[in-house]
């Protein structure tokens, strides 16, 4: 969750988040009109996705969704974090802000949430509460507050109307990427969209999340590494949800922070994934920056946000384990079999492009095996698997989505070794692998 400044109503109607939904298409319609009448007048022709996919229209998506918050937002920061290799720089940048630009409610919006929520005489529950929230995001907002016993304590207060809109705003976000030409035609997304529903509606059900977190936190234990916050179960609701305050620092200020300390903070990262997937088939599945936080005094991370965690299934973890073992003695033909197994990689795709699928194997294997521990922060590789993945994908015929609990998981592998490039960490990359060779799945 984003640290935030200016309060900005949460429209919680169906009618007035419709309503916004038109607007936006309005403002792109005109500016898509704008555009186009310029560059016409340059003496250009310009193509229907150059007018859509202009910063203007990017801003002006952005700016909607960060106002509408809730799955609007959600998805927003989705494909800003999953794609943003694969979008223009502009479109990259600007959507980059809904995870970090989120509004929060005024104060007349909130107090009509918790009077909701824990009846009218609420204040009285705490010493002090703190109207002003530390972090604000997609679905809700958190507040420090003081108990009467002293524990300092954080509330996550979920915003109006958020639950209700899931359905409709993952139909019109699918819309609006329909009509920009970011989600193509002819990919066949209705299960995924079904699926993102049920997510985010699971999501926005903080008993569930309250759940999630006792098992984490049960899971974790005493492993010195992490530390996950208890929850407070006599203050939370399924709107509401109370946990111990967990003092820590912003995973990104590691950026400047000694090798060593970027190192063992993303050595944390990548081993908790490889215990959620091999280990526990229990994964938290967003990787957004702000779920982590780290302590400088005692060099330990902080696991926030656990709405996304969901079970791995079996076939998805053996899956995975193939793969990557595949990869561990570098068996390019059995890498190949396990990715199309899995579901990375799909037949027509494999036959059809078989010299470049072959490239980007060869240039995976030579990266996991370059001597020493495998660099995060050399990304010369990512650029040569783009450029193979963006000719390949010039094939729309062979395009399919992998099965949807790998998408998921896979969302969480990605999202994790982009924070740990964005660390320039090094880390031990083939005996963190190695140490599950002999995982076993039921």
């Amino acid at each position: 969750m984003a640290e935030q400044g200016g309060g900005r109503a949460v429209p919680s109607g169906r009618m007035a988040r419709f309503g916004r939904f038109g607007r936006l298409a309005g403002g792109v319609a005109g500016g898509m009109l704008a555009e186009g009448t310029r560059r016409i007048a340059a003496g250009e022709r310009p193509r229907m996705g150059d007018l859509l996919l202009t910063p203007g229209n990017a801003a002006r998506v952005a700016d909607q969704l960060a106002h509408l918050r809730g799955a609007a937002m959600k998805l927003g920061q989705m494909i800003s974090m999953d794609a943003g290799d694969l979008l223009p720089p502009e479109l990259t940048a600007i959507l980059a802000r809904l995870r970090d630009n989120a509004h929060h409610m005024p104060p007349p919006q909130l107090d009509r949430v918790l009077v909701q929520e824990w009846g009218r005489d609420w204040r009285r529950r705490f010493r002090h509460f703190q109207a002003h929230p530390i972090a604000a995001a997609s679905i809700g907002q958190v507040h420090r507050a003081d108990l009467p016993d002293g524990r300092t304590i954080a509330i996550k207060v979920q915003y109006p109307g958020v639950a209700e809109s899931i359905d409709a705003d993952v139909d019109n976000v699918a819309t609006l990427l329909r009509v920009s030409g970011l989600l193509p035609r002819e990919l066949d997304v209705a299960t995924l969209l079904v699926e993102a529903k049920r997510q985010l509606h699971e999501e926005a059900d903080y008993l569930r999340e309250r759940e999630m977190l006792e098992r984490y936190r049960a899971r974790i234990g005493d492993d010195p590494a992490y530390v996950v916050p208890a929850a407070v179960p006599e203050l939370s609701t399924a709107r509401v949800l109370a946990m111990e305050f967990v003092a820590g620092s912003p995973i990104e200020t590691l950026e400047d922070a000694p090798q060593e300390v970027r190192d063992r903070a993303a050595t944390a990262l990548v081993t908790l994934v490889l215990r959620e997937l091999f280990g526990w088939g229990l994964m938290q599945t967003d990787p957004n920056f702000a779920n982590y936080r780290w302590q400088t005094d005692t060099g330990r991370l902080v696991l926030l946000d656990f709405g996304a965690a969901r079970p791995v299934q079996p076939r998805t973890q053996a899956g995975y384990h193939r793969l990557l073992m595949a990869g561990l003695d570098e068996n390019a033909a059995e890498i190949r079999t396990a990715a199309i197994e899995a579901g990375f990689l799909g037949d027509a795709a494999a036959d059809r492009h078989a010299a470049i699928v072959a490239r980007m194997i060869d240039v995976i294997v030579a990266e996991l095996h370059r001597p020493g521990p495998f660099d995060f922060g050399d990304r010369a590789f990512v650029q040569v698997l783009r450029e193979e993945a963006m000719a390949m994908a010039q094939d729309r015929s062979t395009w399919h989505l992998p099965p949807i609990d790998t998408l998921f998981v896979q969302r969480k592998v990605s999202g994790t070794a982009l924070l740990c490039a964005r660390l320039k960490a090094k880390v031990d990359l083939r005996g963190l692998i190695g140490a599950h060779r002999d995982a076993i799945f039921d």
